[in-house]
C-alpha cells in the first residue's frame, strides 16, 4: 500500500517537474547574451536528470505541495546553470564563481538583498533569468508554513555551497590546496567522512531539499530537523557528488576537470569508498520517520546515475554492479527502468 502511494506521488512529482522545466526552458530561450543562453539551455537539457532527481523529494511532505515542488526544480536549475557558466568562465577567477554562487544563498533567503551575481563575469545580459529563478525560490520558501524552523540550517548549507567556486580553479594544485583548507576550516572538529567527501557533500546541497520538505509541515520538531540534517549531510549529499564524479570520470580525465574520485588513493579505493558511503547512508536513513520515502529517494538517485551509458562501459560495468549491490534490490531493479526513461526522453547519458 505504501509503495503504491509513493509511486503515485513520484508520478505526480515527475510530471510536475517536467512542466516546470519546460517553463524555464521557454524563459531561458529569450536570454539575449548568446553564451548565457547556450549555457542555460544546455544545463536544462544535459542535466535534466538532476532536475528530475530534485523532483523526487516531492514525495516527502505528508500532502502534495506545489510550492515545494516549484522550489525544488527552480533551485536545482540555478545549481546546474551556475555550474555551467562558472565552468566556462573559470578563467575569470574564483571571485567570479563565488559571486555567482551567492545566488544559491539568496534563493533561500526570502528577506535578503538583491545582488549583481554577474559582477565579475565576462557575460552579463541574461534578461533577468537568474534573478527570476532566485525570486521564484524566495516566494516559494515564504509560502512554506515552517520555513523559519529550518531557515538557519538551510542557509548554512547554502553558504557552504560556495565551495563550488573552488572546484573550477584552473590551477589544480591551488584548487586542491584551497579545497583542503576550506574543509579544515569548515569542519575543525573532524568527521567520520574524509575531507573530500565533506567538501563534495557541501557542493551537492541535498540536505536543503530534505529540510525544506519538513518546512511544509505545520510543526516539525527539533529532533526531526536534526536527524534529517545528520542523515543528509554528509551522507546522502556525498553519495550524489561521488556518483556524479563516477559517471563523469572519463570526460573529466579528457578535459582535465576536477574529479572528487581522484582524491581516493586508487580507482578501486574510490569504488570501495562509494559503496561505504551508500551503506552508511542507508543505515542513517533507516532511523528516520517515514524512512521508506527517504530510502526510495536515495535508491532512485543511485539508479539514476547508474543508468547512464558512461557507467556501463567494459571498464566500469563491474564497479557499477558493485555500487548497485551496495544500494540494494530497489536500485538494481530501477537501473534498467531509468535507462529506458533516458532513452524515451532522449537524455544525454554520458
Amino acid at each position: 500500500m505504501l509503495l503504491a502511494s509513493v509511486a503515485r506521488e513520484l508520478t505526480w512529482g515527475l510530471h510536475a517537474s517536467s512542466r516546470e522545466i519546460t517553463r524555464w526552458r521557454h524563459i531561458a530561450g529569450r536570454i539575449p547574451e548568446e553564451q548565457l543562453r547556450s549555457d542555460a539551455l544546455d544545463a536544462l537539457s544535459r542535466k535534466r536528470g538532476q532536475s528530475d532527481g530534485a523532483g523526487l523529494f516531492s514525495i516527502l511532505p505528508r500532502s502534495r505541495n506545489s510550492s515545494y515542488l516549484r522550489l525544488l526544480v527552480a533551485y536545482q536549475v540555478i545549481w546546474d546553470y551556475l555550474d555551467s557558466i562558472n565552468e566556462r568562465g573559470a578563467h575569470a577567477g574564483v571571485a567570479n564563481g563565488q559571486q555567482l554562487h551567492l545566488a544559491l544563498f539568496d534563493a533561500l533567503d526570502p528577506t535578503g538583498p538583491r545582488r549583481d551575481y554577474y559582477a565579475h563575469s565576462p557575460w552579463r545580459d541574461d534578461d533577468g533569468y537568474l534573478q527570476a529563478l532566485v525570486d521564484t525560490c524566495r516566494e516559494c520558501c515564504a509560502r512554506l508554513p515552517s520555513y523559519e524552523r529550518v531557515r538557519g540550517l538551510v542557509l548554512r548549507d547554502a553558504r557552504r555551497a560556495q565551495v563550488l567556486a573552488l572546484n573550477h580553479d584552473v590551477d589544480p594544485d591551488r584548487r586542491d590546496c584551497s579545497l583542503r583548507e576550506w574543509s579544515a576550516g569548515e569542519f575543525p572538529d573532524g568527521h567520520d567522512a574524509s575531507w573530500w567527501e565533506l567538501t563534495g557533500a557541501a557542493s551537492a546541497g541535498l540536505a536543503a531539499f530534505a529540510l525544506l520538505a519538513l518546512a511544509c509541515e505545520p510543526a516539525p520538531t527539533d529532533s526531526e530537523i536534526e536527524c534529517i540534517h545528520a542523515a543528509y549531510f554528509p551522507w546522502v549529499s556525498a553519495i550524489a557528488c561521488m556518483l556524479d564524479s563516477y559517471a563523469d570520470q572519463a570526460e573529466d580525465a579528457v578535459n582535465g576537470d576536477h574529479s572528487y574520485l581522484a582524491h581516493y588513493p586508487t580507482p578501486d579505493a574510490a569504488v570501495t569508498g562509494i559503496c561505504g558511503l551508500v551503506r552508511r547512508c542507508l543505515h542513517e536513513l533507516h532511523g528516520l520517520e517515514s524512512s521508506e520515502k527517504h530510502l526510495v529517494i536515495v535508491c532512485s538517485m543511485v539508479a539514476l546515475y547508474l543508468s547512464k551509458d558512461s557507467v556501463r562501459t567494459d571498464q566500469t560495468r563491474l564497479s557499477s554492479d558493485q555500487i548497485a549491490n551496495a544500494s540494494g534490490s530497489l536500485s538494481r531493479a530501477l537501473v534498467p527502468v531509468l535507462r529506458l526513461w533516458r532513452a524515451t526522453h532522449r537524455l544525454t547519458s554520458s
